[in-house]
């Protein structure tokens, strides 16, 4: 490390290697999916961060390309959703959701000033948030679709006694949504305990004062909070509304 920062290197690429390939074989070992996901994924992230790190220099001096930078995380977002959900198609509605929870809070953060108006301020909020927001979205709509599937007689079976299909599909289903904010709640309650997450480590490196990188911090958290809600909440809606339909085996 050279003050502070990770050193770009041969050594640094021979460790991330050596990290990856250590991933795949737990993986494969402990037979919990497959082993080579751990290998694509993390080509893909170290191909995706040499790009965006060699555009973001430009993407930060114009305030037309942070917003086009934005819309491209978010549109990302809503096709990497819609396909755990099961098919590209339903990334607009994988989008509804994610929007549903972003973009009123971003615009609460900067509209009160709390975030500047500036580039450097905008895009990794915004990716934070974002991020959050996908992340609740799949678990939720995953979740939810899962129980619908399992519990079929169930859903059946509350038709039979009169419910709606909207209502019969969340009396099924609601209930076990809320396990997506788990993992935000957990890191809400253990935050300067458990770890420093990247927003804090950042500001601070950035030379901020502790006091200023810990209440970016908690900004951060609890704005992750309400947009993983709000994601959580319009993705069960859509399910429940067979915008996002469930898939039976056919057998």
């Amino acid at each position: 490390m050279n003050n502070g920062t990770i050193a770009v290197g041969p050594l640094l690429a021979v460790v991330l290697v050596l990290l990856a390939g250590a991933g795949a074989v737990v993986v494969w070992l402990g037979k919990i999916g497959t082993w080579h996901a751990v290998l694509t994924a993390s080509a893909r992230a170290a191909i995706q961060l040499t790009v965006v790190s060699l555009v973001i220099t430009a993407v930060l001096r114009s305030g037309g390309l942070t917003v086009l930078f934005v819309a491209v995380m978010f549109g990302i977002a809503g096709l990497t959703s819609g396909r755990r959900l099961g098919r590209w198609t339903h990334a607009r509605w994988a989008g509804t959701a994610i929007g549903a929870g972003v973009a009123p809070v971003l615009a609460m953060l900067v509209g009160s000033g709390l975030v500047p108006v500036t580039p450097v301020a905008i895009v990794p909020i915004a990716g934070i948030l974002i991020g959050g927001a996908m992340t609740a979205t799949t678990l939720a709509g995953r979740r939810a679709l899962d129980e619908l599937r399992a519990r079929r007689g169930e859903y059946e079976a509350a038709l039979a006694l009169g419910l709606l299909p909207r209502d019969a599909a969340l009396l099924i289903c609601r209930p076990s949504a809320g396990s997506a904010l788990v993992p935000a709640l957990d890191q809400t309650r253990t935050v300067g305990l458990v770890t420093l997450p990247g927003a804090f480590v950042g500001v601070l490196l950035g030379g901020a004062s502790p006091l200023q990188a810990g209440a970016t911090q908690l900004v951060v958290l609890i704005s992750l909070l309400v947009v993983e809600a709000v994601a959580v909440v319009v993705v069960v809606e859509l399910v429940a509304r067979e915008r996002i339909p469930v898939v039976y085996s056919s057998s």
